[in-house]
């Protein structure tokens, strides 16, 4: 097949299936090795975002999916979702911000991080569908590990955790207390807040 025939398949294929669909999947499907996979949805989803249209093609991790473009979430969720929207507290943002930067991080963990119980953090980011159970771990009483996923990668407009703004560097005082080193005054943070109409787009299809 030629170019332009393999994109309309991948346009088909993603249309069809209404979720995410892994490059292995164009990879078994059209016979593509991945190079040649991942260059072709690269350039249909560079086609997407640069036409007036209202969907585009997202990638998140190695999988890619079609999704409504935010700027129409006002005319789409009216019709498809009448449930309340969902809300995050500063909480369960703070805890999404130390999973997201420490997968696999135990709910221990995240209190030691934060210095309060984060219980009802976590279990807020469990039915957001933003995080996930990551395994446990190999230390005493096994206990549950947690990552976000690719929810939270389509929510936030990231293709990748290595996407995330790097942290100020920092080191401990003689009191265990963190100092900023070089620290720098940040930017508008890159990562959307859960609470506005535009910044909780679901991303329908």
């Amino acid at each position: 097949m030629d170019i332009e025939t393999i994109k309309a398949a991948m346009e088909a294929i993603l249309f069809a299936a209404g979720r995410e669909v892994k490059i292995t999947e164009f990879m078994s499907s059209l016979e593509l090795s991945e190079e040649e996979a991942i260059s072709i949805l690269n350039s249909l989803a560079s086609d997407y975002n640069a036409a007036n249209r209202g969907i585009k093609i997202i990638r998140m991790e190695d999988s890619y999916q079609m999704a409504s473009k935010k700027e129409f979430y006002n005319y789409i969720y009216p019709i498809l979702d009448k449930r309340n929207k969902p809300n995050l507290s500063n909480a369960a943002l703070e805890t999404l911000a130390i999973i997201a930067y420490n997968p696999k991080i135990t709910r221990s963990q995240i209190e030691e991080i934060r210095g309060v119980n984060s219980d009802g953090a976590v279990y807020k980011l469990l039915e957001y569908g933003l995080i996930e159970d990551a395994g446990r771990m190999n230390a005493p009483g096994k206990p549950v590990m947690y990552k976000t996923n690719n929810e939270f990668l389509k929510k936030f407009g990231y293709s990748s955790l290595a996407e995330l703004p790097e942290l100020p560097k920092y080191k401990l005082d003689e009191n265990e207390q963190i100092v900023l080193d070089e620290f720098e005054e940040p930017e508008e943070a890159p990562m959307p807040g859960m609470g506005t109409e535009e910044n909780l787009n679901q991303e329908q299809k």
